[in-house]
């Protein structure tokens, strides 16, 4: 009879040696290789080593045959389709990470139950029993139909076993770190479990041509826990990010099919979470009197969608002589860049000022249209004059003081104007990049003032 086959694996990174060492020549990490014994008929395997390799091999002609294989599938939700680029590829791997609690298993349950109504789909619940299940069926107001099928497991070897024999469309797991292989390590969640169990998932998924949802939680730096070491492996890493006033944003870092550009915006209530199809006003503040000073209105373009969001600004004089900038929604670099712009080019002490800027709703601003609005701001909190409600702006801000154009003047024109908008201010080029995109119309707000530099509209602006 066969033995069983002894090996000892870094629970760090995976290395794999025939004899216990005390530190690891890869990771050089101590104490960190765990004995691991494997039974003959369960070694360590790929879905794909059984595989004929002369059938691997194909040419150009058989890749463009077979590419209407590749399709697109309606996942039943418009904003998650938006977010992957159109509905979900065939044969994809997708990450979703998020906080622990901000709604990650809600949203594939009612994913789940939306695919399920026109292909079969197998839920694997790693973390969560029957009873919970089931509880969180009934919340969702999710009744019995459709081609759902639910496995409690985190054994690797009976997940594969199933989805071989049921053969479903779509394959989601939550989440991955409970997923366990004895041929990978002897804890589960480590790093070697991770990588392995993935990639074993990947390989039996784009066997069958079907997608795999993977669940994973973000750590208190705000990266998935565990792997950034497995995000090379899939195909679309989608981030859920929590805001104010209970709305989630699903967030894509990396698509092989599509643009990460896209936003997905959803609210969550008693029933579950619900879709925002209409997000241009969703951040705004609406105040019954004047804005206070420091306040100016931001038109941010994410994706093929115009966000029209608070840009909030604070200044007070630095203790101990040491300026700081706090701005965890925009990059502070950028903010001080902006002040320190301010400063040359009107006058205004800024170094001296301890800087806070905060977007409201809780929205992460990367686009550099947010300067202009930003530095406008931050000029009204530094004097104190307020500016007035129905004012918006877009530009980007260049070290000379000159405002810079930026792209889709035309769509944030009308966003703002739909919400109300009466003021808009924006680079000279703007109304060049209007009349090339919309065919030399005239603009939907009737006070539309643009200038070259960031003097010439804040004088306009402050009088």
């Amino acid at each position: 009879m066969k033995k069983e086959k002894i090996k000892y694996i870094c629970d760090i990174c995976g290395h794999e040696e025939a004899k216990w060492a005390g530190k690891c020549p890869a990771c050089f990490s101590w104490n960190s290789f765990s004995e691991i014994s494997l039974p003959p008929g369960r070694k360590h395997s790929s879905a794909k080593k059984n595989l004929d390799p002369t059938k691997q091999a194909v040419s150009i002609a058989e890749i463009a045959s077979d590419k209407n294989n590749v399709v697109l599938k309606d996942c039943g939700i418009e904003e998650i389709n938006r977010v992957l680029g159109g509905g979900i590829v065939s044969g994809s791997a997708i990450l979703i990470g998020g906080e622990p609690g901000i709604g990650k298993s809600t949203l594939m349950m009612q994913l789940a139950q939306k695919i399920s109504e026109s292909s079969k789909v197998l839920y694997i619940s790693g973390e969560e029993s029957q009873p919970q299940i089931r509880l969180r069926l009934d919340r969702l107001g999710i009744k019995e139909g459709g081609e759902l099928v639910f496995i409690f497991t985190s054994d690797l070897y009976t997940i594969k076993e199933t989805i071989t024999n049921l053969k479903p469309d779509t394959v989601i797991v939550d989440s991955i770190q409970t997923l366990f292989s004895p041929e990978a390590g002897s804890v589960a969640g480590t790093i070697n479990q991770l990588k392995y169990c993935c990639q074993e998932l990947i390989d039996i998924i784009k066997l069958a041509d079907a997608s795999i949802f993977l669940i994973a939680h973000v750590t208190k730096e705000g990266i998935i826990a565990g792997p950034k070491s497995i995000e090379h492996m899939v195909d679309t890493v989608l981030y859920f990010e929590h805001s104010e006033n209970e709305m989630r944003i699903l967030r894509a870092v990396k698509n092989r099919f599509g643009s990460i550009d896209e936003l997905a915006l959803f609210k969550m209530g008693g029933n579950g979470l619900q879709q925002i199809t209409s997000p241009e006003n969703s951040f705004l503040i609406h105040r019954e009197k004047n804005n206070p000073p420091g306040i100016c209105i931001a038109t941010i373009h994410e994706g093929s969608r115009v966000f029209l969001v608070e840009i909030q600004a604070l200044t007070v004089p630095a203790k101990g002589g040491l300026s700081r900038v706090f701005s965890d929604r925009i990059d502070g670099s950028r903010i001080s860049r902006i002040a320190a712009v301010l400063e040359k080019q009107t006058g205004v002490r800024f170094s001296d000022q301890d800087i806070y800027i905060n977007v409201a709703g809780g929205m992460k601003i990367k686009e550099v249209g947010v300067d202009l609005p930003a530095a406008l701001a931050l000029y009204s909190s530094r004097t104190g004059i307020p500016i007035n409600q129905g004012t918006a702006a877009a530009g980007e801000l260049s070290l000379t003081g000159e405002i810079r154009p930026v792209l889709f003047i035309s769509k944030r024109l009308k966003s703002a104007s739909s919400c109300g908008i009466k003021e808009f201010y924006s680079s000279e080029d703007s109304s060049k990049n209007f009349s090339k995109e919309d065919g030399d119309c005239k603009s939907p707000l009737s006070k539309h003032i643009t200038a070259g530099t960031i003097n010439e509209i804040i004088k306009i602006l402050f009088k």
